[in-house]
C-alpha cells in the first residue's frame, strides 16, 4: 500500500535510489531539497531508475509550485546551463528572517533583482541546472577547499567513490594533522585499494584523497545525520600495506626522510609516496633532501617512476655522486641589486 516516499536532508545517492527501486518497485521515491529558511521544501526530484542509472548525482529537481531556484555567481548574475554558482530561493515559502539576529537576517536574505519589491535566501549551496531543467546539487559553498593551489569540491569526490560498484556510502572531509591540509576519504564496502585504484580511473590526480579509510559503521548526529566531527583521523599504520622494515642503511635513511617529508611514520619499503599523502611538492622536498644526505641528484620523475623506499634505495645506489652545495646566505648590507625578474615587474608595474 505504500505509494510514495520522500527522502530529504542529505543527498541521495544513486546507488541507494537504485537498491530501494529493486526492493520497492510499485512505490515513487521523490528526492527533495529546501532548508528550513524556504519552509523546508523548495525542489523535488521523481526518481527514475532508468534515467538515473548513469548518474554521479541525483539531480534536486524543479522548483515547488510557488518557490523560485535561481544559480547566480558572485556577482548575483545568472549562470548558464551548467556551470556551477550558489543556489538562491525566492518566492512564497521564503521566511522574513532570522528572529532577533539582524545582522544575519541581512547577509542571508536579500532583494530579489528578478522581482522588485520580493526577498531571496542565500542558501550557501553549490548547484547548477542541468539541460532537462533539472538542477543538480554539487555541496556546500564552504566545504569547497583549496589544496595545492586547485579548488576542490569534497561533492564531487564523494559522488565519484559512491559511483564505484560495490562502494555502499562514502564521505570526504579536509583534515590538517600533518600542518596541511589533507583530503581523506571513507568507503564503506570495498577494500581501500580497490577503492583507490577505480578512484584513479575517475578523477584527475589532485583529487585523489591521501588517506582512504575503511568503514563498518558510521557516525551519526542525534537527528540521524552523519557526524563528519566524529569520523575518525587517518591511522597511519592502518592506511597503508603490511609495514615491512629497512633492510639497510640507505633503506633507512631514506625512510628517515620520508617521516620527515609526510609528516607520518613509521615508513615501511613497501609503502607508496603518494598513497601515503605525498604529492609534487613533496616530492621536490624529498629530491632535495636525498641530494644533501647521500650527495646524489634523483631526478624529480624518478620519485614518480619509482615511489617506494625499496625503488628510490635502488635509484640512490646506481646514482652518480654530485656534492650537495648550499645555497650561502648573501652579505648583510642595506641594499642588493634586483633581478631581472624584478626589473621586469617594476617597468611592469610603472
Amino acid at each position: 500500500s505504500l505509494k510514495r516516499v520522500f527522502a530529504g536532508g542529505e543527498p541521495l545517492a544513486p546507488h541507494t535510489a537504485a537498491r530501494f527501486a529493486s526492493l520497492l518497485p510499485e512505490t515513487s521515491l521523490v528526492h527533495g531539497y529546501g532548508p528550513t529558511e524556504a519552509t523546508v521544501d523548495a525542489a523535488f526530484y521523481a526518481c527514475d531508475p532508468e534515467l538515473d542509472k548513469d548518474r554521479l548525482r541525483l539531480p534536486i529537481g524543479k522548483p515547488v509550485p510557488g518557490a523560485r531556484l535561481y544559480v547566480l555567481d558572485p556577482h548575483l548574475a545568472v549562470q548558464p546551463v551548467g556551470v556551477a554558482g550558489e543556489l538562491y530561493i525566492a518566492g512564497a515559502g521564503v521566511a522574513r528572517g532570522y528572529l532577533n539576529r539582524p545582522e544575519l537576517t541581512e547577509e542571508r536574505f536579500l532583494d530579489d533583482p528578478f522581482y522588485p519589491g520580493e526577498r531571496m535566501y542565500k542558501t550557501g549551496d553549490l548547484a547548477r541546472w542541468l539541460p532537462d531543467g533539472q538542477v543538480e546539487f554539487l555541496g556546500r559553498l564552504d566545504d569547497q577547499v583549496k589544496i595545492r593551489g586547485y579548488r576542490i569540491e569534497p561533492g564531487e569526490i564523494e559522488a565519484a567513490l559512491r559511483s564505484i560498484e560495490g562502494v555502499r556510502e562514502a564521505a570526504v572531509t579536509v583534515r590538517t594533522e600533518s600542518g596541511e591540509a589533507e583530503l581523506c576519504a571513507y568507503a564503506e564496502g570495498l577494500e581501500r585499494n580497490e577503492v583507490r585504484k577505480q578512484l584513479e580511473t575517475l578523477l584527475p590526480g589532485y583529487m585523489i584523497p591521501a588517506h582512504i579509510i575503511e568503514m563498518e559503521q558510521w557516525p551519526v548526529t542525534p537527528s540521524g545525520k552523519l557526524d563528519r566531527k566524529a569520523l575518525p583521523a587517518p591511522d597511519g599504520a592502518a592506511d597503508r600495506e603490511t609495514y615491512t622494515a629497512p633492510r639497510n642503511l640507505t633503506e633507512m635513511k631514506l625512510s628517515q626522510l620520508w617521516e620527515e617529508v609526510l609528516k607520518s611514520g613509521p615508513v615501511g619499503i613497501h609503502d607508496n609516496f603518494f598513497d601515503r599523502g605525498g604529492h609534487s611538492l613533496k616530492a621536490t622536498a624529498l629530491v632535495s633532501r636525498i641530494a644533501k644526505e647521500f650527495g646524489v641528484q634523483v631526478p624529480l620523475k624518478d620519485v614518480f617512476a619509482h615511489p617506494t623506499v625499496e625503488g628510490l634505495a635502488s635509484v640512490i645506489s646506481e646514482g652518480t655522486e654530485s656534492p650537495y652545495e648550499a645555497i650561502k646566505p648573501a652579505e648583510k648590507r642595506e641594499t642588493y641589486p634586483v633581478s631581472s625578474a624584478q626589473k621586469r615587474m617594476y617597468v611592469l608595474q610603472q
